[in-house]
């Protein structure tokens, strides 16, 4: 039986794979095994974009929320209008969670303080809306942390993670899986490599980040695709020794359970 897979975050809208071709990127994707894929919005500029492509695209899903490094930029109604969206995608089937949004306090320059407003209305918006969220985590999980137990959410993912095993353990007592991509697969990335081997499967999700974080396979300066989470998962079944099956129904179950509205698997 062919390995089924989803990735569980990836920017489809960015400017890098249009200029590959998304029915290109989409069909490498289905053919690598890839069957369902996540894209998150950054900002409401974008609001419309994701909805379009997840409605364009069979297997595609969508978020909707303000990525941290995008609030600067944002209009003080960009909450509103991110409320608006989600009120008018509800009965979307194809709408899964509220994201990208969090804190990312590793990048200098951006206001922490405004990052913290943006992410606590965020967090309340997603309560109101019984839906998951899908979290930036940079230099900030102990922040991250201290809001989701003030405002609890129906849990989600926390995208890209680098914490330490204490907080890992935080974030799935609370509902999350943990997302692991390219960054998993390069050597020098140590303390994701340990967290990835020494964590319950169940709290294992696979991301590619693309456009962005790229496996070592990839030339210098090409961008991730989504087709790229099937050596990821190869990858994760190495430093475990399992087998790749294992890796993608667990990981398929988990992004099922942390995002309920995730539909079946786009058929191959």
């Amino acid at each position: 039986m062919a390995v089924r897979l989803v990735d569980t975050h990836c920017h489809l809208d960015a400017p890098e794979l249009a200029a590959i071709g998304l029915d290109a990127v989409v069909e490498r994707a289905w053919r690598a095994g890839v069957e369902r894929i996540v894209v998150p919005a950054i900002d409401p500029g974008n609001f419309d974009a994701v909805r379009e492509l997840a409605a364009r695209f069979d297997g595609v899903y969508f978020a909707l929320g303000i990525h941290p490094l995008c609030i600067a930029a944002c209009d003080d109604d960009a909450l509103d209008r991110l409320d608006a969206a989600l009120v008018d995608a509800r009965d979307d089937p194809k709408l899964v969670a509220v994201g990208e949004i969090g804190l990312d306090f590793f990048v200098p320059g951006f206001d922490a303080g405004r990052q913290e407003h943006f992410y606590r209305a965020q967090l309340e918006i997603a309560r109101a809306h019984e839906l998951p969220v899908l979290l930036h985590v940079r230099r900030s999980q102990d922040r991250l942390l201290k809001y989701l137990r003030q405002i609890p959410v129906p849990g989600g993912i926390a995208h890209a993670f680098n914490g330490s095993r204490q907080q890992a353990d935080n974030f799935v007592a609370l509902g999350f899986a943990l997302g692991f991509g390219g960054a998993m697969t390069w050597e020098r990335a140590r303390n994701i490599r340990r967290l990835a081997v020494g964590l319950p499967l169940d709290a294992i999700v696979l991301e590619t980040d693309s456009p962005d974080i790229p496996p070592p396979w990839l030339a210098t300066g090409e961008p991730n695709q989504p087709a790229e989470v099937a050596g990821i998962a190869a990858e994760l079944a190495r430093l475990r020794g399992t087998d790749i099956e294992e890796i993608a129904a667990a990981s398929n179950a988990n992004a099922e359970r942390v995002m309920p509205r995730l539909g079946p698997a786009h058929p191959a």
